[in-house]
């Protein structure tokens, strides 16, 4: 009885539950996206939800990432472990697998083996072009999705279907040209609508009901109440990763670097070459919220108890810890690639 509202949904039925209780859907991230998304797919019955995310619960998560409480931030409790305590709570019937670790191109190919879907509920485009190199090499289907402010996106790619993220955004952006959710702030409907989107698509997939797919990118602001839809038409066959198969992402040569700097407590953050910053743009979003010093050549300063100094290249050195992990959420966070 447990899904028979579900079941009575005549696209799912019994013959789409079956399937649901016999997929295994991979979760980037398990923020606030992620977090819907693994209580829906929960709550529906998918058989196996593995969750990856490499951040531990803060107070500041619980407005919108809501799998979480506050004793899970007293712990600092892994965003995992936490999620799939609570997921257990909500169906003891399915199987959770929490994996605390950073995503990169050494394990994005791992995580992605065995899963029917990914979807996406990271927060920067680099995790987001690894997964796109790793699920189209692999022929696994993900659904992309951000949300920040409140403003939300999401698309279907579907190997040889549909383009692939890099159709559609050829190159990452530059370092800082974007707003994050620790910057310009993120409102918890639109982190709802843009999982709920994601999930339904997910749905359409693992039932089999594909012609109801989307084919489109859509974009909408719960605020303004603009929504827009654009059609992403076919493959691009001079992209580089599903025209070309060139999954650059995946080669360690082309990935974010980071290296801790003997003797100083700090870890270096160096994306991908030939990267921009506007030291500008950055401090007028941090100035909210912090005293920023800068001068032409780096800009400087201090989330709790780190230090960041960003540099025109892009490059970070993240003071108050020798932790490559959390020098790189700290700098997905307030750099945002």
């Amino acid at each position: 009885m447990r899904y028979s509202r579900q079941i009575l949904f005549s696209p799912i039925g019994s013959a789409g539950q079956e399937k649901l209780a016999n997929s295994t859907i991979l979760l980037v991230g398990v923020g606030a996206l992620g977090c819907s998304q693994a209580e829906m797919l929960a709550r529906a019955g998918v058989g196996k939800i593995r969750l990856v995310d490499r951040d531990f619960v803060e107070y500041s998560n619980l407005q919108r990432q809501t799998l979480f409480s506050e004793e899970d931030a007293e712990e600092r409790m892994p965003k995992a472990v936490a999620a799939k305590r609570r997921i257990s709570q909500i169906n003891s019937e399915i199987e959770v697998e929490d994996i605390i670790a950073d995503v990169t191109n050494s394990n994005i190919e791992r995580l992605v083996s065995g899963c029917d879907l990914v979807l996406d509920g990271t927060d920067n485009f680099q995790v987001r072009y690894l997964v796109n190199d790793a699920c189209v090499k692999a022929g696994i289907p993900w659904i992309y999705g951000a949300a920040v402010s409140s403003y939300g996106m999401t698309m279907n790619i579907i190997p040889g279907e549909t383009p692939c993220l890099r159709c559609i955004f050829p190159e990452l952006p530059d370092p800082g040209s974007a707003p994050t959710c620790d910057t310009a702030g993120v409102i918890a409907p639109v982190v709802a609508r843009v999982a709920a989107t994601q999930v339904a698509e997910a749905f359409k997939f693992l039932v089999g009901d594909r012609d109801s797919l989307s084919r489109k990118l859509r974009q909408f602001d719960v605020w303004t109440n603009e929504e827009k839809s654009i059609g992403t038409g076919s493959p691009d066959p001079n992209c580089e990763t599903c025209g070309k198969r060139n999954f650059e992402f995946l080669d360690a040569a082309a990935s974010e670097f980071a290296a801790v700097l003997c003797g100083r407590d700090a870890v270096q953050i160096a994306p991908n070459a030939n990267s921009k910053l506007d030291l500008d743009q950055l401090a007028d979003r941090l100035k909210w919220n912090f005293a920023v010093n800068q001068n032409e050549y780096l800009l400087r300063f201090a989330p709790d108890e780190f230090e960041l100094t960003v540099f025109t290249d892009g490059r970070a050195i993240v003071k108050g810890t020798d932790d490559a992990t959390v020098a790189r959420t700290l700098y997905a966070k307030y750099i945002g690639v």
